[in-house]
């Protein structure tokens, strides 16, 4: 992030860079300098986990580094001493972290003197098993647990000063997902494939309620009576039989 943003709001890349990159990055001219600070109408965040993040340029590494000395070379892992970040998911790139949302937004409020900020993603995916019954993907509680605790982590932001002005879940359908393509689904509508008929799964009335009951207010805190009770309604009817 830093090396994206900070030429922008400071007109210069972050000193790590500078000793590790040295001369091999572009010098920025007063009048480059002047556009820059201009600044940005708001940052845009995808962010969907949270990761325990190790040194390789400084400190010897076990597995694979970053791509690229630009990026840094790191050791990425969700697990710490064999201990889980959060609920990990089949998949390398998503756990379950609802506190690192809170983190990454105070974050980006300290170092770029608060700009508005947009979530333009934040998911919940799983994989596609054709063993699987329809009802099974349509009672998606999952998805609710983890939209529920990164909305709260959310609100506590917003409380504590952070400029949000928005938040896109992703995604409203099933859809095609890039190198996963129609075997993970993130929707909070379930979408049959080859009749491309559209279901509203457990999600989608969760996350109605939510708008509905807080379309004029900040985001609610974690302690709010009605959506705990909401949220045991949705767990009651995933346990029926």
């Amino acid at each position: 992030m830093n090396w994206i943003l900070d030429p922008i709001f400071f007109g210069k890349y972050p000193k790590e860079m500078e000793v590790i990159l040295g001369s091999t990055l572009p010098k920025f001219s007063s009048n480059d300098k002047a556009k820059l600070n201009r600044g940005l109408d708001f940052i845009g965040i995808n962010h969907y986990a949270g990761y325990y993040v190790k040194d390789c340029i400084s400190s010897v590494c076990e597995s694979g580094p970053g791509t690229s000395a630009t990026e840094g070379l790191y050791q990425q892992t969700a697990q710490k001493d064999g201990v889980p970040i959060g609920e990990l998911t089949p998949f390398d790139f998503l756990n379950v972290y609802p506190q690192g949302m809170k983190k990454t937004l105070t974050y980006v409020k300290d170092r770029y003197n608060n700009t508005p900020m947009f979530i333009t993603e934040n998911g919940y995916g799983n994989f596609y098993d054709p063993n699987n019954t329809k009802e099974e993907y349509l009672n998606d509680i999952k998805r609710i647990n983890y939209m529920s605790g990164h909305l709260n982590n959310l609100g506590e932001s917003i409380r504590e000063g952070a400029d949000v002005r928005g938040y896109f879940a992703w995604s409203l359908l099933d859809n095609f997902e890039w190198l996963y393509g129609f075997t993970v689904r993130f929707g909070l509508y379930h979408v049959d494939f080859a009749t491309q008929k559209r279901t509203p799964k457990l999600s989608a009335s969760w996350y109605k309620h939510f708008i509905e009951k807080h379309k004029t207010e900040s985001i609610i805190p974690e302690h709010d009576m009605d959506t705990r009770n909401w949220n045991k309604q949705f767990k009651a009817i995933c346990l029926e039989p």
